[in-house]
């Protein structure tokens, strides 16, 4: 009898203590990649540049020569092509307070650490894609710095004035500084700078330009990271 009832109970708890505890124990929550996060913001500014007048171009990470540079290219966020001039794009996912000027050669985050002035660098960028150029067409450079909505701007506030060549935006509104700065220029001139047949051949150079080898954007990528 007292077997019977031994045998009886083990059947109904079939799982060890353990095994229960187990499966009551919470998931933890998975945490978003670093390169994940990046994915998602270049497709922010992916539909954005998608917003633009029909008669504009654009390319995203570009990876030119540049024999001016450390690591010996360029990389390059977006450039968009556009009849009146060209906007190069620079992206940067911070989160917190952004200072800095023109003319100082870091700007601070949150006033814990520093980056590298993003006009300067930007200007860099500027400089390669003018010497690809050299022989295609004499146009005009916007440099374009893009933060996240997690930022909050303490800049020189011409930086932010649309007749200014240097321009700092949030993502969110990176075509409409574009559309904006178009109007402005488009009323400065007569006819557009740029022909239709010259964006195109801009466009085609660029993308010939372009460095797509994988393992040379890797090394390119492991120098940056060496300096930093």
């Amino acid at each position: 009898m007292f077997e019977a009832l031994k045998k009886l109970f083990q059947k109904s708890d079939p799982k060890p203590p353990q095994a229960l505890q187990k499966a009551q124990a919470p998931k933890a929550k998975a945490k978003v990649a670093p390169t994940r996060i990046g994915e998602l913001g270049e497709h922010k500014i992916n539909i954005q540049l998608d917003q633009l007048p029909k008669d504009c171009k654009f390319l995203s990470d570009l990876l030119l020569p540049n024999s001016k540079s450390r690591t010996g290219y360029a990389q390059i966020d977006h450039v968009v092509i556009s009849p009146y001039c060209l906007f190069v794009i620079e992206t940067k996912n911070y989160n917190g307070e952004i200072k800095g000027g023109r003319t100082d050669q870091q700007w601070s985050v949150s006033n814990r650490y520093k980056m590298y002035n993003p006009l300067k660098q930007n200007y860099g960028h500027i400089k390669a894609i003018e010497s690809l150029l050299k022989d295609v067409a004499a146009v005009k450079y916007i440099s374009m710095i893009s933060f996240t909505m997690r930022c909050r701007f303490s800049i020189d506030p011409e930086l932010r004035k649309i007749h200014s060549d240097e321009l700092v935006v949030y993502d969110v509104e990176l075509s409409e500084f574009i559309s904006r700065k178009l109007i402005s220029l488009k009323a400065g001139t007569s006819e557009p700078p740029i022909s239709t047949a010259q964006i195109q051949t801009i466009y085609d150079h660029l993308v010939q330009a372009n460095i797509t080898d994988a393992e040379i954007r890797k090394l390119h990528i492991d120098k940056i990271k060496k300096r930093s």
